[in-house]
């Protein structure tokens, strides 16, 4: 009898125990978030928070861009990339190999600018709703841009020269279903589109549609019209399975902390170019160096 009893109480805390393990595990998978599935619930009209671009392999495809104009080319022959399309039309720009013979604005403390930070870094972009705008916050250099949702219309004309030119350019946006359409115009010349050097004109256009796709996913597309450069659009593409759409993915929580984004470029690696730093660390490596040898 006690013999029996004993076994019906170890059956019962066995059966306790089982109980506890599975509900645990079950409570655990049901507290994860769903890995970029459609099936997860979201708003499209929800861009908000951090999102990443695909990796630094996937850039932009040179030779994706329609011919240029006179113009054009002639703007193109006075840049020197370091990155060098290896396509048949390469031969245009001879570039160079390294940084200190390129003239990339980046290179000496000028801002990456638009529409290179978004379209070909990967670098995180955060997305902040205020009244009247969406901001793209960007941890390089600690920048932001704008993208008024407030009815504006995008300037042209007078309205654009009494403007002047920027970096990022002038940005207007709206909702289109659910996609969000951006305009934007007004660019600094000096500024490069991207790593291949690429002239921009100031009154050039760039389109660009972003559509959440998941609850972990946007899906962007971008095209340039510049007349001025080249002989029609420029629809943005990328050799991958997408070609002319670049997905960028939100980012886990634990990859946004004090430490920066994905914990880089905060405290010492700040992603901050500071001529006086530029100016210190070339002494060091160069210039104290040829005056006083090495020690």
């Amino acid at each position: 009898m006690r013999s029996r009893l004993m076994s019906l109480i170890t059956v019962v805390v066995l059966g306790l125990l089982f109980s506890a393990v599975a509900f645990g595990q079950t409570k655990s998978r049901q507290q994860q978030p769903a890995a970029g599935t459609a099936a997860g619930k979201f708003d499209p009209h929800d861009l908000s928070g951090f999102w990443e671009g695909p990796p630094p392999g996937q850039r932009p495809a040179e030779d994706a861009r329609p011919p240029f104009t006179p113009a054009g080319k002639e703007a193109m022959s006075k840049r020197m990339p370091v990155y060098i399309s290896r396509s048949a039309r390469g031969g245009e720009n001879p570039g160079c190999r390294s940084s200190t013979c390129s003239n990339d604005p980046i290179y000496v403390c000028n801002p990456v600018g638009f529409p290179r930070h978004v379209w070909e870094e990967n670098e995180p972009i955060e997305f902040v709703y205020t009244p009247g705008r969406i901001l793209q916050l960007f941890q390089w250099g600690r920048t932001i841009r704008e993208l008024w949702m407030d009815g504006r219309k995008l300037p042209t004309g007078q309205n654009l020269e009494s403007l002047g030119p920027s970096w990022y350019g002038i940005s207007v946006a709206e909702w289109q279903g659910d996609t969000l359409v951006v305009n934007t115009t007004g660019f600094d010349e000096r500024a490069w589109p991207d790593q291949y050097g690429h002239p921009l004109s100031f009154d050039a256009r760039i389109e660009e549609r972003y559509r959440r796709i998941d609850a972990n996913t946007i899906e962007g597309r971008m095209t340039i019209f510049d007349p001025k450069n080249y002989t029609g659009p420029w629809v943005y593409t990328v050799k991958t399975a997408t070609p002319q759409v670049r997905l960028f993915k939100r980012m886990a929580p634990d990859e946004v902390n004090y430490f920066g984004w994905k914990g880089l470029f905060s405290g010492i690696t700040e992603a901050m170019c500071a001529p006086m730093n530029e100016v210190e660390d070339f002494n060091k490596r160069i210039r104290d160096r040829a005056i006083f040898g090495d020690k």
